[in-house]
Formats: structure tokens, sequence, C-alpha cells
């Protein structure tokens, strides 16, 4: 009669045993799901990111360019002073029409 029960008793631990691997096996599985989906969605990001950089390092690979400018500017600004002193000299002593000096 205790053979019986500690057979009864065995199968029925063997049974919550196994039940509860199953139900881990299954949470398991779900995670691994998840893990993989998630690892899809970085790659996608990745991809995403790969394009754009390349294509900002294309529209910035002038930038060291910018450093010339300040000294143009200055030019212009020389040439525009210089320009502007012409006109004046031009125009000086001139009346337009109805005018009176």
């Amino acid at each position: 009669m205790i053979d019986v029960i500690a057979a009864n008793d065995t199968h029925a631990i063997w049974q919550v045993v196994l039940g509860m691997a199953a139900v881990v096996l299954a949470v398991v599985i779900i995670l691994m799901m998840l893990l993989l989906s998630l690892v899809k969605d970085i790659q996608a990001s990745v991809a995403s990111l790969l394009e754009t950089a390349g294509i900002v390092a294309s529209q910035t690979a002038n930038i060291p360019k910018l450093a010339a400018t300040p000294p143009v500017l200055n030019l212009i600004i020389e040439e525009a002073i210089i320009q502007d002193g012409y006109m004046n000299a031009l125009t000086d002593g001139y009346t337009a029409a109805g005018e009176t000096v």
C-alpha cells in the first residue's frame, strides 16, 4: 500500500514538474520571439541611420571652406566703401531738375 501511495506521489510530482517546465518553455519562446522582433527593429533603425549619416556627411563636406569666407567678405566691404566714394564723387554738385543749389 505504501508503494502505491509513493508511486502516485511520484507520478503527481512528475506531472507538476513537467507542467512547470512546459510553462517555462512557453515563456522562454515568447521572450525569444520578443527579442527577435526587437533585434529586427534595431537593425532597421541602424540601416536608416547609416543612410542618413551618408547624406549628412555629403552635405557637410564643404564646411571647412566656410573658414575662407570672412577674409573675402572683408574685401567685399572694402570694395563697397571705395565704390560708395566714387558714387559720392559723381553726384557731388549734381542737381536734379527743379532743385536749387
